[in-house]
């Protein structure tokens, strides 16, 4: 009995796993899609890879070094650099998608050439072609942030220059993530305006980034942008040391008793934000994969970290 049990939870795993992985692969795909349709054609400098990689083919004068090139390469660096500075879980998370995310920009933007498929993909060849950069600030937003969020509830993350946001709080050690990631993003925006020097293309990249944020929103949080999560474990220490050390967050333990078995465990209660949750999934699975675990969204949550 107690094999077939292990059998069932190992194939009720494995059936988790490859439906995680089908979500960040598609996310991913979606995200990629995106940006080589939409964002890329009119220089839409939202932040992200995407960004940076539209500034560098504007500043390096050499036509070998396209922008899915430059996607490609600034894409595995930020993942060795992701690895070195905050170590192989992060790495192994963002994988996938830096695997999927240059492989799938290089091939939806030969698709969105005019001249493959009667450049149904390219909205500059369209008869309403003066519209067409409204149409590809408000659709790259839109499907930008669907990419995201359906990675998200993969467990996976897109990973990119958000090591270079970690990096900083590394460096700044009272530095919130929030504003680290702001700051990249915004350095992104800025850099964009001057380099681009269209300031109409600029502001319509800064709608496109704020529809992203929507959507991850509205997809993946369901309007909220916090989370609490109720840990029961009989490895409470090593929960509760992974979660202070690697996700920055305090913590409260509270004794539980199970209603069935009688049995006395440890809970542990933390708050976190969106793009702490693959983050949380990882430290679970790695410290006690047999762990309880509810997750609940908030409606409000004050105190130290957060706002009032």
């Amino acid at each position: 009995m107690l094999l077939e049990d292990t059998v069932k939870r190992t194939k009720a795993e494995w059936m988790l796993m490859l439906k995680n992985i089908g979500l960040v692969v598609v996310g991913t795909l979606i995200l990629s899609f995106g940006t080589a349709v939409f964002i890329f054609p009119f220089e839409l400098v939202t932040g992200g890879v995407s960004g940076f990689s539209i500034i560098l083919d504007h500043i390096i004068p050499i036509e070998f070094f396209t922008a899915d090139r430059i996607v490609t390469a600034l894409t595995w660096v930020l993942f060795f650099l992701g690895w070195v500075v905050m170590g192989k879980g992060f790495a192994l998370k963002t994988l996938i998608s830096t695997v999927v995310y240059p492989i799938g920009v290089s091939i939806f933007m030969r698709l969105s050439d005019p001249s493959v498929m009667g450049g149904f993909l390219n909205l500059g060849t369209s008869q309403y072609s003066d519209i067409a950069v409204l149409l590809a600030a408000l659709f790259g937003g839109l499907f930008v942030g669907f990419g995201c969020a359906v990675t998200f509830l993969g467990g996976g993350s897109t990973g990119g220059v958000d090591v270079l946001a970690f990096l900083l709080c590394r460096v700044f050690r009272r530095l919130k993530s929030s504003v680290a990631f702001f700051l990249v993003d915004g350095t992104a925006v800025v850099l964009g305006m001057f380099v681009i020097g269209d300031l109409v293309v600029s502001l319509l990249g800064i709608i496109s980034a704020f529809l992203a944020a929507v959507m991850v929103d509205k997809v993946f949080l369901g309007g909220n942008s916090a989370f609490i999560a109720q840990i029961v474990t009989e490895k409470c220490d090593a929960v509760n040391r992974a979660v202070i050390e690697r996700m920055d967050r305090t913590t409260t333990i509270v004794d539980v008793t199970g209603g069935y078995s009688g049995a006395e465990k440890k809970m542990v209660m933390v708050s976190f934000t969106i793009r702490q949750y693959p983050e949380l999934l990882n430290i679970i699975n790695h410290e006690d994969k047999n762990a309880f675990v509810s997750i609940h969204r908030a409606h409000e949550i004050n105190g130290e970290g957060w706002t009032r």
